[in-house]
Formats: structure tokens, C-alpha cells, sequence
């Protein structure tokens, strides 16, 4: 693949190209979500160019259903690439190909130990307590010593002296002792490339030219600059990339991020927690980046003011209230229609009118935190009678109150202006004359349009639910004197 051309900048005038790489063994995580936004901003930020990668080489856990899982909620959260994805396990002919390029260059080896001899090494190394690193004799071996009957791994040659230091955008100076690193395996003995040159390789064909990460790959980092640079002194064109690596989420206790904090796959906020993914992509930026006190960022502000260097070192903790308040925020600030087109589908054992369901939007999407809620609050809307009364709402249906709800039916049977306005007029003018607080008569009321404690207000129930459905739903539960 050739390198990425389209136009982009960064302060060393490179081009910006970065890449979001998951592996297809699972859903897309709330953590991967996040490292997808990021890399996403900087190159938006830059003018620059977001990729995708399948990591698929793990050909036992990569599923077809985990790939469309990833795209699917890639794509609900607006973070598609640029550029169709590239497959990883497609690749491997030229994974290969630069594993004996650095081979016939002398910064690899060919590698015969057995699983029994590296075994003996690691438990020496566990008998001396010092850390295992791979010292094959096969290191400097010539090709007069190689066996012709044995299977061989191609092991790349790592410094064995000095240090290795990364500016990480994020982290700051980071070094590493070249002694720490061992000649890991770049080829397997099947002729399979590992992880940690399929990365390398794809990177640079990518054209990528920063890698930002979770914390976690700090390590394979330093691994693969062994490999980068080792073939930039074959060929040249090679360059360290820049890194930025971001911290993981943590649950709202401080503990590694769990199913029960809410590492969930992207698919269930949207569709078992019925939140809005312009909500879910604000809280996932102010997860460990933040602009002063902003609260709410939209996407264009993120844009403008993303830069990966502001990132937090610390890792984020995981807030379930915080991310729900910022769901209702954007539930208010949402088009009726396109909410009403959402909620729909959560009704699924009602006949559900569109046209009522929109035009309800605004007096059910004040308190509503997501979906689910609205999807309840509106279902009194098209319930059929008689209605099935909550428990709470029956207790307020004494029989004085039904005595109410038969007078309040004859009073509203005659009213010809069915306006919120009019009907609020008509209702407190006949609380007045009977000498009720307006809630006396409101929450009877409530209970026999609604079959519910909670509504929005009661004259818009009216309003909404019709006259003669309004009349019909009171009088059901009305009781005369």
C-alpha cells in the first residue's frame, strides 16, 4: 500500500496521518471509542488524515461479527475513516518481506532454540531472580551452522548497549535501557508475522505519522522503534513516528475500567442505554482532555481546539451521572423529529404515531436523561382504554377524587377552545369556585389520562391526547356524586 497522500500539516511540516487500529476479537469498547476520537481530532485539528486498521491477524478470535460491530460503531459515532480500512492479515506477504529484508541486512537472525531450551532459560532466570531476556546463541551464528531439518523463527537483533528515549506527546521524556529489550521474533517458523512487526510495517505504508495510543503499548513502543530504525539504516524513509500515549480509563472507584463501570461495547449505550452519540463523543473528549471549564464542546469547537499534547498524563475516571446529565443536555438541544424517529423503534408493542410522538418532543424531552426515558414518558400517548394504572397513580384515584374527575369531565365537555391556554383558564377558574389548590384537581387528573404519577404538563397532555380521547380517558375513571 502506498503511503496516505492527502494534504495535511503539523509543526514540523509533515503531513498529519493517524491511524485507530482495533483488533476484531470483540465489541469496540468505550476505551477504544475514545482512542478513535483522538486520533480522530488531531487529524482534523492538523488537516490531516484519520485511518482504520483491522488488526485481524489473530485469525482464531477475529470474528466477521466483531468487524461489523467495530464499523457499526464507528460509524454511529461519526469516526469513519478516510480512507477505506486496511485489513491486517491481508498484508502479511509484505510483513514478510520486510522481516527478510532485515534478515539479508544482518539486523535479524534466523532462530532454531526449541520450546525446551527456552523454557530452561526462563525458569534459570526465575532460579537467579533476575528478568528473562532472550540470549540466543543463534545471534551471530553463520549460515554454514544453520541445521537443514529444523523449523526457525527470525528474531530481530536489538541494541544491546545505550538507551532509547521517546518525546511522548502525552507522557513527556520516557527512556529505556537497551538492555531491557530482548530479540523478540518477527517471523514465526510458519512464516507468520507477529504483532509487533505487522504494527511497524502498516504504520509506515500507512503513511502514519503519529501513533497515538493507550498507555499500555509504552513497552511495544520501544520494541518497535528497534524494528523502524533498523530498517530506515536498510533502505532510509523509515521515520520514528510520534507518539502519544494516552492514559486508560478508570472506574468511578479509581479501579481498572470494568463491565460493571461500564466497559461496555459502544453498541449498548446506544441501544440498551438509549444515549445520543454527539453526548457520548463530548463526554469521551472531556475524558482525559478538557478545554478550561468547558462542560459541553461541540464538535467543531473540539476541532479548533485539540491538541494531543493537553491530554491528561493520569488516567480518567468513568462517571455514569456525569455522562447522563450530558445526555439529557443534548436530548433538549435535539430536533423533535429525529428524537421522535429514535424513540419510536423503543415502543415496540404500541401503535405509535409519528406525527403526535414529534409534536409531544418538546414537553417530553425537558427532564428525559435518554431514550429509554422518553420511549416511557411517551407511551401514555398510545395506550389503548381502558388504561393500566402504576400503582401510585391508583392510590390517587379515591373516590373523592373520581368524584372530581366526573365534574372536571362535565366542565371540559363544554369547552371549545381545546388550547392549552384556554383549557388552564377553564381549570383554574373551577378550582377557584370550589375552593381546591389547582393541584387537588391536577393530579387525579394526571393519574386518569396518563395511568402514570409523572407527565408533562397537564394541560399539554390534554392538548396532545385530543379532546374526545381526553374526555374518554376521564370519564373512564370518573365517579358521580
Amino acid at each position: 500500500m502506498a503511503s496516505a497522500g492527502l494534504a495535511g500539516g503539523s509543526a514540523d511540516g509533515k503531513k498529519v496521518v493517524t491511524r485507530f487500529a482495533p483488533s476484531p476479537t470483540g465489541y469496540l469498547h468505550i476505551g477504544g471509542a475514545r482512542t478513535a476520537l483522538f486520533n480522530w481530532l488531531y487529524a482534523r485539528a492538523n488537516g490531516g488524515t484519520y485511518l482504520l486498521r483491522i488488526e485481524d491477524t489473530d485469525r482464531a478470535r477475529s470474528t466477521d461479527a466483531a468487524i461489523d460491530a467495530i464499523f457499526d460503531g464507528l460509524r454511529w459515532l461519526g469516526l469513519d475513516g478516510d480512507e477505506a480500512a486496511t485489513f491486517q492479515f491481508e498484508r502479511s506477504p509484505r510483513h514478510a518481506e520486510v522481516a527478510n529484508k532485515l534478515l539479508e541486512a544482518g539486523h535479524a537472525y534466523r532462530c532454531y532454540l526449541t520450546q525446551a531450551e527456552l523454557t530452561a532459560m526462563r525458569e534459570a532466570a526465575q532460579a537467579e531472580k533476575r528478568p528473562f531476556r532472550i540470549q540466543s546463541p543463534w545471534r551471530d551464528a553463520t549460515p554454514d551452522q544453520f541445521p537443514t531439518d529444523l523449523p526457525y523463527v527470525i528474531r530481530i537483533k536489538a541494541p544491546t548497549s545505550g538507551e532509547t528515549v521517546i518525546d511522548d506527546l502525552v507522557q513527556g521524556s520516557i527512556t529505556v535501557q537497551n538492555t531491557e529489550l530482548d530479540d523478540f521474533i518477527i517471523l514465526r517458523s510458519d512464516g507468520t508475522p507477529t504483532y509487533m512487526l505487522a504494527v511497524v510495517v502498516d504504520d509506515h505504508d500507512m503513511g502514519v505519522t503519529h501513533v497515538i495510543r493507550g498507555d499500555d503499548h509504552i513497552n511495544n513502543a520501544f520494541r518497535q522503534l528497534v524494528i523502524i530504525r533498523a530498517m530506515n539504516a536498510i533502505e532510509g524513509g523509515w521515520p520514528d513516528p510520534a507518539y502519544g500515549h494516552i492514559p486508560l480509563i478508570h472506574g468511578a472507584d479509581g479501579a481498572k475500567l470494568s463491565k460493571r463501570h461500564g466497559a461496555l461495547g459502544v453498541d449498548a449505550y446506544r441501544d440498551e442505554m438509549g444515549l445520543l452519540p454527539e453526548a457520548v463523543l463530548n463526554y469521551l473528549m472531556r475524558l482525559g482532555w478538557g478545554h478550561g471549564d468547558e462542560e459541553i464542546i461541540s464538535i467543531a469547537q473540539a476541532i479548533e481546539w485539540f491538541d494531543v499534547k493537553d491530554v491528561n498524563k493520569g488516567a480518567s475516571r468513568f462517571d455514569f451521572a456525569k455522562l447522563s446529565n450530558l445526555n439529557g443536555h443534548y436530548i433538549r438541544e435535539s430536533d423533535d423529529a429525529r428524537l421522535a424517529a429514535l424513540v419510536a423503534p423503543r415502543i415496540t408493542d404500541l401503535n405509535v404515531d409519528s406525527d403526535l410522538l414529534t409534536r409531544a418532543m418538546p414537553f417530553l424531552k425537558v427532564r428525559a436523561k435518554d431514550l429509554n426515558e422518553l420511549a416511557a414518558g411517551a407511551r401514555f400517548l398510545f395506550v389503548q382504554r381502558p388504561l393500566v394504572l402504576e400503582e401510585k397513580a391508583a392510590a390517587l384515584l379515591s373516590d373523592e377524587a373520581r368524584e372530581l374527575l366526573y365534574r372536571v369531565c362535565e366542565t371540559l365537555s363544554k369547552e371549545t377552545d381545546w388550547t392549552s391556554e384556554a383549557l388552564e383558564a377553564t381549570l383554574k377558574s373551577m378550582a377557584g369556585e370550589l375552593g381546591l389548590g389547582l393541584g387537588k384537581l391536577a393530579q387525579p387528573l394526571r393519574a386518569a389520562l396518563t395511568g402514570q404519577t409523572t407527565s408533562p404538563g397537564i394541560f399539554d397532555v390534554l392538548v396532545l391526547l385530543g379532546r374526545e380521547e381526553s374526555l374518554a380517558r376521564i370519564s373512564a375513571q370518573a365517579k358521580a356524586a
